[in-house]
């Protein structure tokens, strides 16, 4: 008797051990994998609201690097390199039938820095400006001067300027222009960085207008003193600038910019192919001033017939 009751008990371990590995022999489920994705894609949510993407458009796959131009010449020199990008800068592409010119103005009258975006009836924004539906981003470094902004709210634009140097958060002025202590970086935040300057915000423009739930800008508007190069390349790499109706650009050149390497001649090479990138997305050079006000420098040199500083405008020809 006591022989014949070790069977049963024997098979009890036995069966304990196929119920703990059954579920690993088997296949999962499709809603398992479903539900779990879901999941993610619920608490990606909560972090802000969606960019809306209109219906038909499908997410591209990331770049990781611009394709950079054949060199200007075989011997790959600066002067080459140079001439062949002044002359690219110098050079309309597109005539725009109306403009509007704004700038600090000194006392005796002549107006410094002109911003200039172009008002022709062939492109939206003078229609969304008069409509009231104009949406514009201006992004800088601790500028004192915000008369552009102003005015383009006063005409009917809704504004947006970051700017880290801002005391509040948040400020509103009048009701169409906003003040945000946020600055905009072309890499992602330090994960370590919060701990110190948690005031001094840094966000790609991406995540800005995913935060700000803006899926497109008519006028983005930039100075960024050296840092604009990095800033373009990451409008392109990650296809934002589907989502910008114009650019309106300070450009520096008297130094390579931040995270900006190589030799001169590689340099300016860069800076070309970012701005034939541009050219790519059907962004035409409709404005181009040179600021005699500032060195006249080129890679701290002198020689090339070239200010250290431009302001540049592009109208997206294809922008609907």
């Amino acid at each position: 008797m006591g022989r014949g009751a070790t069977g049963p008990l024997l098979l009890l371990p036995l069966l304990l051990l196929l119920l703990l590995l059954l579920p690993l022999l088997l296949p999962p489920r499709p809603g398992d994998a479903a539900g779990q994705a879901g999941s993610r894609i619920r608490t990606q949510a909560r972090a802000g609201p969606p960019r809306r993407r209109p219906s038909g458009d499908t997410p591209k796959a990331p770049r990781w690097h611009i394709g950079l131009q054949p060199w200007a010449s075989v011997t790959r020199s600066l002067k080459e390199e140079a001439q062949r990008f002044l002359s690219y800068i110098s050079t309309v592409q597109i005539s725009c039938g109306a403009t509007n010119v704004n700038g600090p103005t000194e006392p005796s009258g002549i107006t410094q820095r002109p911003w200039s975006v172009c008002l022709d009836a062939r492109f939206s924004l003078v229609h969304r400006i008069r409509n009231k539906r104009c949406l514009l981003y201006s992004v800088g470094l601790e500028s004192a001067d915000a008369h552009f902004e102003a005015d383009m709210a006063e005409e009917g634009c809704e504004v947006h300027r970051f700017d880290p140097g801002i005391r509040s958060a948040h400020i509103q002025e009048g009701q169409r222009l906003w003040h945000h202590r946020l600055s905009v970086d072309w890499r992602d935040p330090n994960p370590a960085a919060p701990a110190r300057q948690r005031y001094r915000r840094t966000k790609k423009l991406g995540d800005i207008l995913n935060e700000f739930g803006h899926y497109k800008i008519d006028v983005l508007k930039a100075d960024l003193e050296s840092a604009e190069w990095k800033i373009l390349e990451n409008l392109i790499l990650e296809d934002v600038l589907d989502q910008i109706g114009q650019l309106v650009f300070e450009i520096h050149l008297h130094w390579p910019g931040f995270e900006v390497s190589g030799n001169d001649s590689s340099v300016v090479r860069f800076w070309y192919s970012l701005l034939k990138e541009l050219e790519r997305k059907d962004l035409k050079l409709f404005s181009t001033y040179r600021d005699l006000s500032k060195p006249q420098l080129f890679l701290r040199k002198d020689g090339f017939n070239s200010s250290s500083c431009y302001i540049l405008g592009w109208v997206n020809t294809k922008w609907k």
